[in-house]
C-alpha cells in the first residue's frame, strides 16, 4: 500500500507573528526524532526560511505559466477571447489583439473560444523553486521573479510536491495573510497552525485566519508567539471559538537575539524542542482520525 506523507500548513493573518520561526524549528525537532522532513517556503514573495535552514541549495526548477499569443493574421478581430477573459488580459487596440501577459491567470479560455484559432499559448517563466538540505530537512523555496503580480502558480507547484511518499512529514510555511497566495498554501493540507500574538492586531488577523482557514474546510489549532505579553483576549476568543491552542511560546530576549543572527531557537530552549514534538505528535493523531479539530465549525 502506498504512504502519503502527512502535509501541516503553518500559516498567520499577519506577518511578523514568528510563523517562519516555528515552521523551521518544528522541521529540525521532526528531523532529529529521525522523522524525514520536508520543509517548503511557499512566501515567494519574500521567502526567508533559508536564513535559518541555510541549506546547500543543489537545484533550481523554473516555474512557467501558460499566456496567450495572437496570430494577428489569423485574427479577424470578433472579441471573443477579450469577452470570456475575466482578468482583461486580453483587449483589442486598433487593428490588433494585445496581450498583457502579468494579467493572465492561464485558464487557456481564450484558446478554446476563438473560431479563427488564431489563439496559441506559449510559456512564460514566472519564477524559480530552489531545493536543497541541510539538517536533514529537505529544504525547498518558491521565489517570484521580480516584477511579477501573482504568487499562486509557484505555491501551486510546491504543493504538488508536498507530502510525497518518501516523506514522513511536509511543513508548509505558508505566506502571511488571507488573500489567495495563503488560500493556495493552505488548501489541500491535513491541519494547519496558525501562529499569532496576544496584541489587538494579532487578534484581528487571527479572527481572519481562522475564517480563511475554514471556508478551506481544513482543521487548525493555534500557537501564540509571546504569549506573556498580559493580554488573554487572544486565549478568550479561541476558547469562544473552539478553536485550541496547542503551544505557547514566551517573548524572551534570547530568542529575538537568535532571530536576529537567523538561528534556531532549539539549542537556547530544550524544552521548546519537547514541546513541538509534543505538539506534532497531538495533530499526527488528530490528522489520523483520533480527533477533528473544531476549527471546523
Amino acid at each position: 500500500m502506498s504512504h502519503r506523507g502527512q502535509v501541516i500548513a503553518v500559516a498567520s493573518g499577519k506577518g511578523g507573528t514568528g510563523k517562519t520561526t516555528v515552521a523551521t524549528n518544528l522541521a529540525v525537532a521532526l528531523s532529529k526524532q529521525g522523522k524525514t522532513v520536508q520543509y517548503l517556503d511557499c512566501d515567494v514573495e519574500e521567502p526567508n526560511g533559508h536564513i535559518f535552514l541555510k541549506p546547500d541549495v543543489q537545484r533550481s526548477i523554473p516555474v512557467s505559466v501558460m499566456v496567450p499569443e495572437i496570430d494577428q493574421e489569423k485574427c479577424n478581430l470578433c472579441g471573443l477571447c477579450t469577452e470570456i477573459c475575466e482578468f482583461n488580459a486580453l483587449a483589442i487596440l486598433g487593428d490588433s489583439v494585445s496581450v498583457f501577459p502579468s494579467l493572465c491567470h492561464g485558464c487557456g479560455a481564450c484558446v478554446h473560444v476563438c473560431p479563427e484559432s488564431a489563439v496559441t499559448e506559449t510559456a512564460r517563466r514566472v519564477g524559480t523553486i530552489n531545493q536543497g538540505r541541510n539538517m536533514g530537512v529537505e529544504f525547498l523555496e518558491g521565489r517570484l521573479n521580480v516584477g511579477e503580480a501573482m504568487a499562486p502558480p509557484i505555491t501551486r507547484v510546491l504543493r504538488q510536491m508536498a507530502g510525497r511518499e518518501e516523506s514522513d512529514l511536509s511543513i508548509l510555511d505558508a505566506p502571511p495573510g488571507t488573500s489567495c497566495p495563503a488560500v493556495e498554501a493552505v488548501r489541500g493540507s491535513d491541519f494547519t497552525l496558525l501562529v499569532t500574538e496576544p496584541t489587538p492586531f494579532g487578534l484581528n488577523d487571527l479572527r481572519l485566519a481562522i475564517k480563511m482557514v475554514r471556508k478551506t474546510g481544513v482543521p487548525c489549532a493555534v500557537v501564540i508567539n509571546r504569549s506573556d505579553g498580559g493580554n488573554r483576549a487572544t486565549e478568550s476568543f479561541c476558547e469562544s471559538e473552539g478553536v485550541d491552542i496547542l503551544l505557547k511560546i514566551p517573548f524572551d530576549r534570547g530568542i529575538a537575539e537568535r532571530y536576529s543572527r537567523g538561528q534556531l531557537i532549539l539549542d537556547l530552549m530544550p524544552l521548546l524542542e519537547y514541546e513541538l514534538i509534543e505538539m506534532y505528535n497531538l495533530i499526527s493523531r488528530r490528522i489520523n482520525g483520533f480527533r477533528t479539530s473544531s476549527c471546523q465549525r
